[in-house]
């Protein structure tokens, strides 16, 4: 009978153990589906939110589309607003400025004929009256009607001065003494072409000196450059002993200035800007203006000799 009893607990144990094994079983189970339904539905949020971030870039490369501003501008403003153009980038990180800088005339050519240019920084005021519809018939003689007047004004003022070679030979200190050698015939001074802002400077003073400029090439004692940055090479170089260039030029290539002509002698050296009619870029082209107006950019000009326009 005790036999009897014992084996029935047993048994009753075994069945007990056996359920309670097969409720853990379960549970695992059931823990682990949870596990891998939640792990599924973590994965689709992400997948969810992969493919909303990625509708949303198109949008935001939209936003942050480059735009080219093409400027044309004066040789002797090469170091300055290349040094601009990294402010800018901070500035407006979508606008790309692209530069070409030679001589005024040279510009103001490649614009008549077709060149893609949004910006012109002329050294000169006759390169810029040449394409204004609003300017005096004598000087744009072909009538030409490429500026959006609105956008045009006088930015810089620049100074145009005499440099001499490193060595200095002739021993010259002023234009007074330019001028005396010249008619000697006892140097050999640089200028700029007929067509290059400087040269006209420097056609100017010749003029105030009674001096003729066609008198002087047959003698020999000129030497000319197609914009400021070929003369100024030459009085580097010493190829010259002289020559006629502008301050900021001077002052980037580390050249001694002996004098400066006065308003009198060759009058004001202007630099004008404006947008063109035919920019495919206006707004982006005038905001590029008017930051080159500020005073962050001001302290570059002025740095290297240009000034506000007074």
């Amino acid at each position: 009978m005790k036999k009897r009893m014992v084996s029935v607990l047993l048994t009753c144990v075994m069945v007990l153990g056996m359920a309670a094994c097969g409720a853990n079983d379960t549970s695992a189970t059931s823990k682990e589906e949870n596990q891998e339904t939640e792990a599924a539905e973590a994965d689709g949020e992400q997948e969810s939110e992969t493919k909303e971030e990625a509708a949303e870039e198109p949008a935001q490369e939209e936003a942050t589309e480059q735009v080219e501003v093409t400027v044309f501008a004066a040789a002797s403003m090469t170091e300055t607003l290349t040094e601009i153009s990294e402010l800018y980038k901070k500035e407006c990180p979508n606008v790309n400025l692209t530069f070409n800088f030679d001589s005024s005339g040279t510009l103001k050519t490649q614009i008549q004929e077709g060149a893609a240019c949004d910006l012109f920084i002329s050294a000169g005021q006759k390169q810029m009256d040449q394409m204004d519809s609003s300017a005096d018939p004598e000087v744009n003689t072909e009538g030409l009607d490429l500026v959006q007047e609105d956008t045009r004004i006088d930015i810089l003022e620049n100074k145009v001065t005499l440099c001499v070679s490193e060595e200095n030979k002739a021993g010259l200190i002023s234009f007074d003494d330019l001028a005396a050698a010249l008619k000697e015939g006892s140097i050999l001074m640089a200028m700029g072409n007929s067509d290059v802002p400087v040269g006209q400077y420097t056609q100017k003073i010749l003029a105030y000196y009674e001096l003729s400029e066609e008198e002087l090439a047959t003698n020999g004692v000129i030497s000319y450059g197609t914009n400021v940055k070929e003369v100024t090479t030459q009085i580097s170089e010493g190829s010259v002993d002289c020559g006629v260039i502008y301050c900021t030029d001077a002052y980037s290539a580390g050249l001694e200035v002996v004098d400066s002509a006065t308003a009198e002698m060759c009058g004001q050296v202007i630099y004008p800007a404006a947008v063109l009619k035919n920019s495919e870029h206006p707004e982006e082209a005038k905001a590029f203006l008017d930051f080159l107006q500020t005073d962050a950019c001001m302290e570059v000009f002025e740095a290297v000799g240009f000034s506000r326009v007074q």
